[in-house]
């Protein structure tokens, strides 16, 4: 079986990734040491937070968390976009908490205040 690896974008001033299919473990791990190794290198590409589209998930794991604290650890603002309302549902009714993850349904919307957002850190 031939292993697809999920893609990083740059758009604008934020690493965008969107997970458009199930992962195995083996992608999983790809990407989740090309997305820290990018975070790491956030000053060089001159980004300012991490955008996560989920899309087509219908169940958000615990290695999505573990990414989340990762990334936050690293200094990254995480956004979350795209979050089925099934999935949001059943992390109410298990009391997951995603803490200092901005949500948003559109991904375009979300960079747009995701850029207000960190201007008013820098500046604050």
């Amino acid at each position: 079986m031939e292993i697809i690896r999920i893609p990083i974008l740059k758009i604008e001033d934020f690493l965008v990734a969107s997970i458009q299919t199930t992962r195995h473990d083996v992608q999983a791990m790809d990407f989740k040491d090309s997305l820290l190794q990018r975070i790491y290198d956030i000053r060089e590409i001159k980004a300012k937070g991490f955008i996560l589209d989920l899309t087509v998930i219908d169940v958000l794991d615990s290695f999505v968390g573990r990414l989340i604290k990762a990334s936050h650890l690293m200094g990254a603002q995480v956004v979350i976009t795209g979050l089925q309302p099934a999935v949001a549902m059943n992390l109410v009714e298990l009391g997951r908490e995603l803490p200092r993850v901005l949500t948003g349904v559109n991904l375009e919307k979300r960079i747009a205040a995701l850029g207000r957002v960190t201007e008013l850190a820098a500046h604050g």
